[in-house]
């Protein structure tokens, strides 16, 4: 479980291919400081579990799902990744709860950068929309944002500048996709009337 509050900008350093995954080595330097072995990381908001660890860098694999499901498989050496561990139960809940099972992947539609005012847009997949609404909390990249506007499926997100700063969208375009996770409250709660 995480918070959507990103720690740092990491850097893929080496990808290692398999048949069905991919090993991602990742340069940081805070996220490593208490990590180990079989923690969670979310990368780009995805959950990625640790299968080593040195000074300043870390691995973990994503299996052939994670790949489909992400932005994950566009990765390239060089890359530049938003970066957050695992919350601890001491810890301030920042932004929302993330669980880092990414839904989808969204374009970018529009993203103005302005020294005040930050302005993103995205088309989400129809499917998914349903799960989100106005003023509601949703993760783009790992990042916890809120839901300013809702036109169908163009979901309109303020960021104030030090978001920017301090994730991956500073380097970010329109055209570009990103990983969506939506409320997971949302999608219990349609179960649970589904069942009911």
């Amino acid at each position: 479980m995480f918070t959507g509050i990103i720690e740092e900008i990491g850097s893929v350093k080496n990808i290692q291919k398999a048949d069905r995954s991919k090993r991602f080595e990742i340069n940081a330097q805070l996220v490593v400081e208490d990590l180990k072995i079989d923690q969670s990381v979310a990368v780009n908001g995805v959950c990625l579990t640790v299968v080593a660890v040195g000074k300043d860098f870390f691995q973990a694999d994503a299996v052939e799902e994670t790949l489909l499901k992400s932005t994950l498989s566009d990765l390239k050496s060089g890359s530049p990744v938003n970066l957050e561990r695992a919350l601890r139960l001491q810890d301030r809940l920042g932004g929302h709860l993330v669980q880092g099972h990414v839904d989808c992947t969204a374009i970018i539609k529009s993203l103005i950068r302005n020294t005040d005012q930050n302005t993103l847009v995205v088309q989400i997949p129809e499917e998914i929309n349903k799960y989100t609404i106005a003023k509601g909390s949703i993760s783009i990249d790992g990042v916890s944002l809120t839901i300013a506007e809702k036109d169908n499926n163009f979901l309109t997100m303020a960021i104030i500048p030090h978001t920017i700063k301090h994730t991956i969208f500073q380097f970010k375009n329109p055209g570009e996709t990103v990983n969506i996770e939506v409320d997971f409250f949302a999608k219990y709660i349609e179960q649970f009337l589904n069942t009911s």
